[in-house]
Order: C-alpha cells, then sequence, then structure tokens
C-alpha cells in the first residue's frame, strides 16, 4: 500500500476497524474511507454494489460483523448467521467487480471444532464439529474464509483472511446482554463495586452511559437493584452480613485467550502490506495448506482466573460465584501463532497491562 491509497474499513466505527483505522493513521496512511449505516447498509447488495462502483476503494479491510458473547449467538442465531453472511458476500463480491488490489476478511477463532487439539492450527478448519452455541456465527465465518480462498483460486484475487483469538480494548462493546465475557466482567465487577461501596451517583452514571432495559438517571434505587440483580450483581446474607455477589455464566473452568485490540490491528496491516494470498497459500500449516492465518497470543487462561485479575484490577472486594447451569462453550480454544510468528508478527501486550488501560478508560 502506498500512504495515499484508497483504503475502505468497513466496520470502521467498531471496536475492531476503529482499531485498524487508527493504526493506519499512525503509520501514515491519509486516504482512509468509511461509511456509517445511516450511510450504507452492508446487508444490501445493491447499496454495497453502488458504493464500490463510485468510490473505487483500492484496499478493504473487512471488519465489519455482528458479534456477540455466548448468550448473544445462541439468542440470535438466526440474525447472526444472515446477517454475516450478507456483509461478506456484498463487499467481498463487489471488491472483485471493481478490482480491489487485496482485500483482509477478518474471522473469529470459533471457526474451528470443539473438540479439535490444542492449540489450534489453521489446517483443522473443518475436521470436526462445531460448538452448538456459536454454530451460525461460526459457519458464516467460514464460508467468509472460503469465499476469499475460492476467488484468489477461480480469479486470483489477493484477498486473505486472518483469525483473530478474543479482543479487547478501545470502543468494546459493555452491554449486558450482548457483550463478550471480558468486557463483561469489567462491567460487572465495576457496577458489583459501586453496589458494594453504595454509591448511587457512579451506578446511576454508569446505567446514564451504557442503558441497560430502560434504566437511567430518573429510576428509582429499588429499580436499578432489581435489574443489577437480573444480571447477577446482588447483596447477599454470608456469615450473618451482607456482602455483593457476582455471578458468572459456567463453571469457569473453560479456558479462554486475549487479544489487545491494538497488537490485532498493527497484525492486520503487517499481513496487509507485508503477505500476498499467494504467498499465504504457499505456507505450509502443520501437515497441509491454508488461504488463512491465526492471530493471537498463544497463551490462554481460565475465566475464573481472568475474573479474578479483572477483581483484583477493579478493586471489588466481594464474592464471584459460577452458574454451571449456564452454558460455558468450548472447553479451550487457544491458537497456535506459529505461521504469524514465522511471517514475522509479534504481539506486544500483556494481559494485565491491556486490562489496566480499558479499566482506566472504561470509569472516565
Amino acid at each position: 500500500m502506498k500512504k495515499e491509497s484508497k483504503i475502505y474499513i468497513a466496520g470502521h466505527s467498531g471496536m475492531v476497524g476503529s482499531a485498524i483505522n487508527r493504526k493506519l493513521r499512525e503509520k501514515g496512511y491519509t486516504n482512509i474511507i468509511g461509511r456509517t449505516l445511516g450511510e450504507m447498509d452492508l446487508t444490501n447488495q445493491q447499496s454495497v454494489a453502488d458504493f464500490f462502483r463510485s468510490d473505487k476503494p483500492e484496499y478493504v479491510f473487512l471488519a465489519a460483523a455482528k458479534v456477540g458473547g455466548i448468550m448473544a449467538n445462541n439468542t440470535y442465531r438466526a440474525q447472526f448467521i444472515y446477517e454475516n453472511l450478507m456483509i461478506q458476500n456484498n463487499i467481498i463480491h463487489s471488491a472483485y467487480l471493481n478490482g480491489v488490489k487485496k482485500l483482509l476478511f477478518l474471522g473469529s477463532s470459533c471457526i474451528y471444532p470443539k473438540n479439535a487439539p490444542q492449540p489450534l492450527k489453521e489446517e483443522y478448519l473443518l475436521t470436526g464439529e462445531l460448538e452448538q452455541t456459536n454454530e451460525p456465527y461460526a459457519i458464516a465465518k467460514i464460508a467468509g474464509i472460503k469465499l476469499c480462498e475460492s476467488y484468489y483460486r477461480q480469479y486470483g484475487c489477493n484477498f486473505i483472511s486472518v483469525m483473530p483469538t478474543n479482543l479487547y480494548g478501545p470502543n468494546d462493546n459493555y452491554n449486558l446482554e450482548t457483550s463478550h465475557v471480558l468486557p463483561a466482567l469489567i462491567r460487572k465487577m465495576h457496577l458489583g463495586k459501586c453496589l458494594e461501596h453504595t454509591d448511587w451517583k457512579a451506578l446511576r452514571q454508569d446505567l446514564v452511559k451504557r442503558p441497560i432495559e430502560g434504566i437511567g438517571v430518573n429510576s428509582s434505587e429499588e429499580e436499578i437493584l432489581k435489574i443489577l440483580d437480573k444480571y447477577g450483581i446482588r447483596h447477599e446474607n454470608t456469615a450473618g452480613k451482607s456482602t455483593v455477589v457476582v455471578t458468572l455464566w459456567g463453571t469457569g473452568q473453560v479456558f479462554r485467550e486475549f487479544m489487545h485490540v491494538d497488537d490485532m490491528a498493527a497484525a492486520c496491516v503487517y499481513v496487509v502490506e507485508n503477505i500476498d494470498a499467494k504467498e499465504l497459500s504457499s505456507q505450509k500449516a502443520g501437515s497441509g495448506f491454508t488461504s488463512f492465518l491465526n492471530i493471537g497470543t498463544g497463551q490462554d487462561q481460565t475465566i475464573k482466573d481472568l475474573a479474578l485479575l479483572i477483581k483484583s484490577t477493579i478493586g471489588f472486594s466481594g464474592i464471584i460465584s459460577f452458574d454451571n447451569s449456564k452454558p460455558d462453550g468450548t472447553y479451550k480454544k487457544l491458537l497456535d501463532i506459529s505461521l504469524l510468528d514465522r511471517l514475522g508478527f509479534k504481539p506486544q501486550y500483556d494481559l494485565e497491562e491491556g486490562i489496566i488501560n480499558i479499566y482506566a478508560e472504561y470509569i472516565k
């Protein structure tokens, strides 16, 4: 890419897209474009086709997607598969029709079979059954990988895919119904801390900034307590005294890998600057070949250990409990990043440092 190349970021206002935007600008790229939902509906083929014909982007980062945590994935199954398929199909096909020089598609680590060996190598794709709670989303992302691969193999398009691990960072989603686990833990621990200090001002500030089911500045304390209880934040009598308990889904024993979104953005820009589809397809991934590569840290921890780290960082002194009647999702999905490492990229952020930074941003 040249510094003046026209670069389109699909999903530029989301956590991932905005991080890619920051990284590109930091590196001196000046001609970056994006479109809001009001300006272009990515699920509408004609809307996307009109944009590509009129604006003619040279490079595309496809970071737009309908995303969410385990509850959202399992609840909105039809929306997750339909909207993601439509977004991907429209952008990738229009990129081909309009001669885009390179496209980067961002998938997800949930593409791998739930019982695949660890760590997860690129060659394990389509070797087993998917985790049921996020199967529709995973199928959509697999389709995106295969779409990029097929357009390269049939038409020679320089379209490549990367599979990021679980991400966190600036501009994350803290909605307790739809968020991923790490931002949900940060918010629940923060609200728990406010509740144990009886800090109604801070509770109201949080609920005004990020409303939950209509609860806001004029809601009564009783209404606030009721909604907090619904999302697993409550006072309980323990050993004769009232203690704030934060309840989390699952057993807490499953493992997850987390990467700061700025590290992921740096990896995406690095890949677009340095790696082509032809080079990637010639790289050995274990015993096979790959049309995509994993992006991660190579380290994971249990959800329980993550919760304890966040609890300590935030200064919540109450109790963490786990509701094992709720689903855990895949037991472990640590990415094998040996291919990315061979291609010359290494992440920078430490998880503890990253959580400290994003909690400081959250309480602003």
